[in-house]
């Protein structure tokens, strides 16, 4: 892989909601911590001129973690526009008029996935490709067969080194933690496998709803939006093997190994459920079987986790907001009574805070051999934390592809998931602040039960360990 700084950014999109929420925060961030200095070319189809431009992305940083007059002058500076239709090939030469000397441009898709193509072949036909490289948003295709056509698409125009798929999960700092805490500690790796870890848990809570975006996601669901991406990414990096190097293409090489090895979800493997009232909202269908919950288990067919499960659970209006991972251990011959114990478990908070905690045994006050548990909790909280649309988009620029999804592990997710995305699987109702529906009790359920994230200030629903 050839690694080069991006000589200028143009992305398309610029007028859009992703860009006034996520993006000019982040380049105006970049700019700050001097990690962008190159020109900002904004396209869109809007009738705006770059003034105008300007002023949205004031607004932006305003309303999005507040203006730093240095740094957002500078942007200014940085920023161009070009207003224009992407089927027309004089706004691709208008790009082209504005790249002046930049010879490795970063192309920024921050539009839906219906426009990559033509945004692409455009690209193409034009010319302004150069020595670039191309950075888009998920989802990479609706199944494996959309993936592969998209995969096909993008390397008509670019080279795979120079492909960089965001998810911006990724850039979260707790997430890559975890691959840290897992291989700079040599206490982990003699019990993180088969041997003494009987399940592992992905819980991924959220006590909103669509948020005014109906029409979207009900062309998505849950298993699209967060479990075939953000939550397989997560999977891997607990699931994958000590990488032999620290580069990119090393260690996405053993993610791509943990998924070769989980098989195809067996639809019998999963819950769908919708919360009340999801009908109602504005651009969803009133008879729509698209979930807005998922649990589903899976397996990882590798040497360390041969037979042990993986659960999932991911969904709209549930008690709390909260990502958080647990790994349950086996219970140990004791001479406590079983009844007492309970299963000691590692527990992996990754939003809204980081959290890393040890579940264990210790006896009870005023009872001898009486156990009960307790957690012993690391905590870590970085006062000037990089935002995740930040980190993704300096580090693509820099052309470092550890955080970004590569060919084949796209297309692996997907074919794990696809057969339930073409089965007619059932869809269950369930309550708002409630974990989901009942159904998931007989068919999707860890042994000793899910463990329901606790977050202070938040309505809350609470399992014992």
């Amino acid at each position: 892989m050839v690694d080069f700084d991006s000589d200028a950014l143009v992305f398309f999109g610029a007028t859009g909601d992703l860009a006034y929420k996520k993006i000019f925060p982040a380049l105006q961030s970049m700019v700050k911590r001097g990690r962008l200095n190159v020109p900002v070319i904004g396209v869109a189809k809007a009738g705006w001129n770059v003034d105008q431009l300007r002023a949205r992305a004031y607004e932006s940083v305003l309303k999005h973690g507040g203006v730093d007059r240095p740094a957002f002058d500078t942007l200014s500076r940085l920023l161009r526009y070009v207003d224009g239709d992407y089927r027309d090939p004089a706004t691709f030469e208008a790009i082209r008029g504005q790249l002046t000397t930049a010879k490795r441009p970063a192309f920024y898709l921050a539009i839906p996935p219906l426009l990559f193509e033509t945004v692409v072949e455009q690209l193409v036909k034009s010319g302004a490709t150069g020595s670039g490289r191309v950075i888009l948003e998920k989802p990479f295709g609706r199944d494996l067969a959309t993936a592969k056509q998209l995969n096909r698409i993008l390397q008509s125009a670019f080279p795979e080194s120079q492909i960089f798929r965001i998810d911006h999960y990724l850039g979260k700092r707790p997430v890559n933690n975890v691959v840290v805490f897992r291989f700079a500690n040599a206490f982990m790796e003699p019990f993180w496998n088969r041997h003494y870890i009987d399940s592992v848990q992905i819980t991924m809570a959220e006590d909103f709803g669509v948020q005014g975006r109906g029409a979207f996601y009900d062309q998505v669901g849950t298993v699209r939006d967060v479990v075939q991406n953000h939550l397989f990414q997560i999977l891997s990096n607990l699931a994958m093997e000590p990488p032999v190097r620290a580069d990119s293409e090393t260690i996405r090489d053993e993610k791509v190994k943990v998924l070769k090895a989980m098989p195809s979800l067996d639809p019998g493997h999963i819950v769908r459920g919708q919360f009340r009232g999801y009908r109602q909202e504005n651009g969803v269908a009133p008879d729509s079987s698209v979930e807005t919950f998922a649990a589903l288990r899976l397996a990882v067919d590798s040497w360390r986790w041969k037979g042990v499960p993986f659960y999932i659970r991911a969904g709209k209006h549930l008690p709390v907001t909260c990502t958080e991972v647990v790994g349950r251990f086996r219970k140990p011959p004791s001479v406590i009574k079983e009844h007492a114990l309970t299963r000691n478990q590692l527990r992996f908070r990754i939003s809204p805070e980081m959290d890393i905690a040890l579940g264990m045994t210790v006896m009870a006050p005023g009872d001898v051999l009486k156990g009960e548990t307790v957690e012993m909790v690391a905590s870590h909280h970085a006062s000037d934390e990089m935002d995740a649309y930040e980190r993704v988009l300096g580090e693509a620029m820099a052309g470092d592809a550890t955080l970004f999804a590569r060919q084949d592990y796209v297309e692996e997710a997907w074919r794990v998931v696809d057969p339930v995305l073409k089965a007619a699987t059932p869809i269950y109702e369930y309550d708002k602040g409630t974990w989901g529906p009942s159904e998931i009790e007989p068919k999707v359920c860890p042994v000793g039960g899910w463990h329901d994230p606790v977050v202070a200030g938040q309505e809350k629903a609470h399992a014992a360990l």
